[in-house]
């Protein structure tokens, strides 16, 4: 009777020992790690859905100064770099609408950003010249190609502009071209460069 007594308060005193070390770290598989709790949320827990914020408009970025319909500008980036394009409109997107026009030195219409154009102190009269053209003008049609097609063609194939874009450029650029005096035509077909000992901060555009 006594030995029974005495197991029963060892082990009694040993349970109370694991109950009051619980925040010591428990061995599960290497030595001294954590016991992982995970938290379950029941069928009638609410959670709270971050609402989110609406979407801005952009506004169109100002014009620069001196800039108007009719400018000339030099062209600094793209695949007519260093070509003059005359300013025709701003366009909802905030990009500059220009031409070169493409009768005179093979420049389209074409957006532009006014952070890579220089504006000039020469200006080309638009008369009555109706560009009614907006973003939507210059969308790309999606060509749907296979796999295989896209592994052979693949650098080969160019978007041309269609024949309707190009009648409707003449027939923009009819009424500019007209006006247009012989000395403005050869400072427009003139590329723009630098070179000895010209420095861009001295020249007046």
């Amino acid at each position: 009777l006594a030995q029974a007594i005495l197991f029963a308060a060892r082990r009694a005193s040993s349970c109370a020992s694991r109950h009051t070390h619980t925040n010591l770290p428990v061995k599960m598989g290497k030595a001294g790690q954590a016991r992982q709790v995970f938290r379950s949320y029941g069928k009638n827990s609410k959670v709270k859905k971050v609402t989110g914020t609406e979407k801005s408009v952009p506004k169109t970025c100002k014009l620069k100064k001196g800039l108007v319909p009719g400018s000339v500008l030099i062209l600094l980036a793209g695949r007519f770099r260093g070509r003059r394009a005359v300013f025709l409109k701003q366009l909802e997107s905030g990009l500059l609408l220009v031409t070169g026009p493409y009768a005179v030195n093979g420049v389209p219409l074409r957006r532009v950003n006014q952070r890579m154009c220089i504006a000039t102190s020469a200006k080309v009269d638009l008369k009555a010249a109706k560009y009614d053209v907006t973003d939507a003008y210059f969308k790309r049609d999606a060509a749907k190609k296979s796999k295989k097609d896209e592994m052979f063609t693949a650098g080969k194939d160019k978007s041309e502009m269609s024949g309707e874009k190009k009648s409707g450029q003449k027939t923009m650029d009819e009424e500019v071209v007209k006006g247009m005096a012989a000395d403005m035509k050869g400072y427009l077909k003139a590329r723009f460069s630098l070179s000895a000992k010209m420095y861009p901060h001295d020249l007046k555009f």
